[in-house]
């Protein structure tokens, strides 16, 4: 049995669904209310496997909600990641993957510290972020979208803005390795952990994201868009392929102009449909079929019986990880979404 546990995007994204979800009381109520929601399990899900062989799961609603972290309710977020993992646990669910905000939360607040949550005591074996598979997937879109846009890799500048987190770094490593000639751009907040990825890889240039947007190729974008930002896509190389690897996708409806191919990033097709619902709810172009690349892990390591946290701490992805499951991805009939947005 695998588990999935996730959030909706805003307060309004969630009061809109909440009917849908079976949930009405939620509907009408504010952000106070949803700080004090308990986490639901919403649907139930099966997956065949294109092998056959057909797996059960769960998807759990945390009620987390991206403002509790704009509004400086810190110890709630926290809480609605703690409660939903303990949910997923007592209902004795082997592997859950930390979908959104969830795996962010985790990390940046260190809740590894928080074991005891109530009466029971996390296993975070049986927890993963799914960021292998999601930055293996991004990996893929970059190389297989590059190929489509006639843009060699061997030769292109490729700008990694979040490059410092744990799929940015990922992402680094696997173009470093695989794509020797290409020159990286290496974007973030945080210079100090910029240069201490600059000394691993022993190569990329330290950019403002500035500096690098007129540069590139290719520009991998898996960092939150702060506020007030705002792209001039006559910027932009034309082609330049830009992979949106946030959550929520935007950069799509943020920048439009001829000879600017965006593909949201970390989205998988399946090969089969999956039965369930949510999907629905996230505007997904075949719901059915299509699926963050992180709850895609949690699949994965149920169709694999791989019931350990694959996906854990920051910046531990390996090459070598995702390689694995990747081909435990292609295996079990997964791969990459490679359509640009709007084409």
């Amino acid at each position: 049995m695998f588990g999935l546990i996730g959030h909706l995007t805003s307060l309004e994204h969630a009061q809109a669904v909440a009917q849908d979800l079976g949930f009405p009381e939620y509907a009408d109520q504010g952000l106070d209310f949803w700080c004090s929601a308990p986490p639901q399990t919403v649907d139930h899900i099966t997956v065949t496997s294109v092998t056959g062989q057909q797996i059960e799961g769960y998807y759990i609603e945390s009620c987390f909600l991206p403002e509790m972290l704009a509004t400086r309710r810190i110890k709630a977020a926290i809480r609605k990641i703690l409660n939903a993992m303990a949910h997923a646990q007592k209902q004795g669910i082997q592997i859950t993957a930390l979908g959104g905000f969830s795996s962010i939360i985790f990390e940046e607040f260190d809740l590894q510290q928080n074991k005891q949550v109530r009466n029971v005591e996390l296993d975070f074996d049986r927890f993963t972020t799914g960021n292998t598979h999601t930055a293996y997937i991004i990996c893929r879109q970059v190389e297989e979208g590059a190929t489509k846009l006639g843009i060699d890799l061997s030769k292109a500048t490729v700008a990694v803005v979040g490059a410092t987190g744990d799929i940015g770094s990922a992402v680094c490593r696997w173009l470093d390795k695989r794509t020797q000639s290409a020159d990286l751009l290496l974007v973030a907040r945080n210079q100090e952990r910029l240069q201490n990825l600059q000394s691993e890889l022993g190569r990329g240039k330290i950019v403002s994201l500035e500096e690098a947007l007129p540069q590139a190729d290719i520009v991998v974008w898996v960092a939150s868009m702060p506020k007030g930002v705002e792209i001039d896509a006559a910027t932009l190389k034309q082609p330049c392929l830009l992979i949106d690897g946030g959550y929520p996708k935007n950069l799509g409806t943020k920048i439009q102009a001829p000879g600017v191919y965006v593909m949201n990033g970390g989205i998988v097709e399946h090969s089969l449909d999956i039965d369930w619902k949510i999907m629905n709810i996230v505007n997904m172009d075949a719901p059915a079929r299509q699926l963050f690349a992180c709850f895609a892990e949690a699949m994965l390591l149920e169709f694999e019986k791989l019931h350990t946290s694959f996906s854990w701490g920051r910046n531990q992805i390996t090459i070598e990880k995702m390689e694995q499951i990747g081909q435990a991805s292609l295996k079990h009939g997964f791969r990459p979404l490679l359509s640009f947005v709007g084409g």
